[in-house]
């Protein structure tokens, strides 16, 4: 109930309570869950001050700077190196701590108590001091709100890291240090060159002095080797853990043993199997997640693998596994259905991301006029002396086996297989002996230079339930004809009814819809904007070619979704999405080699490191 008082509403509560409960809430401090990101962002600011007071000499004698002063970790030295590393430190820190990491709590908890005992001895700041042992007392009561777990291999990488990088900045600043013999005042010793040189790597300066300005080259030297190890190893101390990627053979199994029971429901339920990818079950072991970590995100591929009530089981699962690593949440290309649960299950957010082809062969004909470009261009690959062959996979015997996988690999247009979302990644396993294999073949003419014999080109398909199938792969021969992947479509629908096929899932059409209605007469301006964009974007990523040629087989479009937490995650998850799809690389000295399997997590722990999307052009 609510009562007027001076003409002003008033739900009865007196004023003192209320600005006691406001006063508690205050001294309360944030929810749990906000702790990391309150904390990491004032790491993060007083890291940005401190690099600022480093690089920009007069920011170093003006207000800020003195403010500066008496904030938590801000050791700003003589040297602006000091300046500078402290800053990158603390940035780094940061990163960590916003993501609740375990490693970033220990390294605030041991460095502020340090940084305390720095202003009362260099600065004798007294706030500074305070500000810090209270930081250092508030990490400590919220210990439990930094539970993200690190990756156990980077801890080795660190320590080498630090002691190869920080002798290679020894004996370079030592070389530095000793270049400028004319410029050096006096003789000093070799112990007092050496104490110079570590002086200078911690951004502190030595006892060294040099005429003209000498001093600066040899200082600022000095404190970029120390930045320069001190960044590497904080980066590898605080980067995102991915653990080693495998799929044993025991969550093998038990995959093979849902899909027999469960696989007709999604066309991608098959490439759950894919080696380098891990799967996550839930407590009844009746329903199964596969995913993939890509730079910090838990990226999940199709729709959870098994009986559908028991999906939010394993979802429950995926979800745990990513908090405990303070992973993003994502889900690539699942159906509406998929969609439905992951938003109901988890609170995510679900954004379409394009279509899906379906051909049901029992309506596929080349007849008519909508299929005269695909019957034409088949005709006259045909009269060209092209032939096929559509054969389960444990029907060819071991040459031609042998002789399809050493094309497909000969053909590929990277160094290394790629993909995610629709690919197995191998042919001929002992355990897919069910998929299929369409090639084209024709005789070799004189002087023509075949290392494959009459093989032109090849498809490789895996199952989708027992009456179902989905394209993994599509390779030719550079030299073979245009229309080798018409031909082989067509003469794998038109084989189907042999092989008790009842229906074909293509490849992904991203934004699909979006393209055909920017492409309609009467199509509004933002919509033509969105058409003019992906059709540019077309040029790399190939999403208008994508569309086109599944377009010629007149499929049904199912809808696939993305599922995500918040609008803001959504240029990492497409970003993680296309390093996982093959899309965008990184370079080469960037890339992490995965580690081979060890029990160095728990069993949910294990992961995958690369995957390939079939390119149709």
């Amino acid at each position: 109930m609510s009562v007027r008082v001076d003409g002003k509403k008033s739900d009865g509560v007196p004023e003192g309570t209320k600005r006691l409960s406001r006063l508690a809430r205050i001294v309360r401090g944030p929810k749990p869950e906000n702790v990391p990101a309150v904390v990491g962002t004032v790491a993060a600011l007083i890291g940005l001050v401190d690099i600022l007071a480093g690089v920009v000499p007069r920011f170093r004698w003006s207000k800020v700077h003195s403010l500066a002063e008496v904030l938590p970790g801000s050791v700003t030295q003589l040297a602006a190196a000091g300046s500078i590393i402290v800053g990158v430190l603390l940035l780094m820190l940061a990163h960590g701590l916003k993501r609740a990491k375990q490693r970033a709590w220990l390294a605030a908890v041991v460095l502020l108590p340090i940084g305390a005992a720095a202003q009362l001895v260099y600065r004798h700041s007294y706030i500074g001091a305070i500000l810090s042992l209270l930081l250092f007392i508030y990490l400590v009561w919220h210990k439990s709100s930094f539970y993200a777990l690190p990756d156990p291999r980077s801890r080795w990488k660190v320590a080498a890291n630090f002691v190869l990088m920080g002798a290679f900045s020894f004996g370079l600043g030592w070389v530095i240090v000793g270049s400028h013999p004319d410029q050096m005042i006096g003789d000093p010793p070799v112990i007092e060159q050496i104490e110079h040189v570590i002086w200078g790597l911690f951004g502190f300066e030595g006892s060294i002095r040099y005429t003209e300005h000498v001093d600066y080259t040899v200082g600022y030297s000095l404190g970029a080797l120390g930045l320069l190890t001190v960044a590497t190893t904080a980066y590898l101390a605080f980067m995102p853990a991915y653990p080693a990627a495998v799929l044993t053979e025991e969550d093998e199994d038990k995959l093979r043993e849902l899909l027999a029971k469960h696989g007709a429901r999604d066309s991608l339920g098959h490439f759950a199997l894919r080696r380098d990818k891990s799967a996550v079950f839930s407590p009844s072991g009746k329903a199964a997640v596969s995913y993939r970590v890509v730079s910090g995100v838990m990226l999940a591929s199709g729709d959870p693998i098994g009986d559908v009530e028991a999906w939010p089981g394993a979802i429950e699962q995926f979800m745990a596994l990513a908090k405990r690593h303070s992973w993003t949440p994502a889900v690539a290309g699942c159906s509406e259905t998929g969609g439905e649960v992951w938003t109901r299950e988890t609170g995510l957010d679900a954004l379409e991301m394009g279509d899906e082809a379906i051909v049901e062969v029992a309506d596929f004909s080349l007849t008519g006029r909508s299929m005269r470009n695909v019957r034409q261009m088949v005709k006259r690959i045909e009269r060209n002396g092209y032939s096929t062959k559509v054969r389960r996979v444990g029907d060819l015997n071991a040459e031609e086996l042998e002789a399809v996988q050493k094309a497909a690999n000969a053909w590929r247009d990277t160094e290394d297989e790629r993909g995610f979302s629709m690919a197995l990644g191998r042919i001929g396993d002992p355990k897919d002996l069910d998929a299929i294999i369409a090639t084209a073949h024709k005789d070799p003419e004189e002087g023509e230079d075949c290392p494959f014999g009459d093989l032109r080109a090849m498809q490789h398909y895996v199952p989708w339930g027992p009456d179902g199938s989905s394209l993994e792969l599509m390779r030719r021969d550079r030299s073979a004809d245009p229309g080798m992947n018409e031909l082989l479509i067509v003469a794998f629908l038109q084989a189907a009814p042999e092989l008790k096929i009842k229906r074909l899932s293509l490849n992904f059409a991203f934004f699909r819809s979006a393209l055909e209605r920017g492409g309609k007469l009467g199509a509004g301006p933002v919509v033509r904007i969105q058409r003019s964009v992906l059709v540019f974007l077309s040029r790399w990523f190939q999403i208008e070619s994508l569309y086109k040629f599944n377009e010629k087989f007149r499929p049904r479009w199912e809808p696939r979704f993305v599922v995500f937490p918040n609008s803001r995650d959504l240029p990492r998850i497409g970003f993680a999405m296309m390093q996982a799809e093959g899309f965008l690389e990184l370079p080469r000295l960037l890339r992490r080699r995965p580690a081979p399997p060890k029990d160095v997590m728990d069993d949910a722990d294990e992961q995958v490191s690369a995957a390939e999307v079939t390119r149709a052009a």
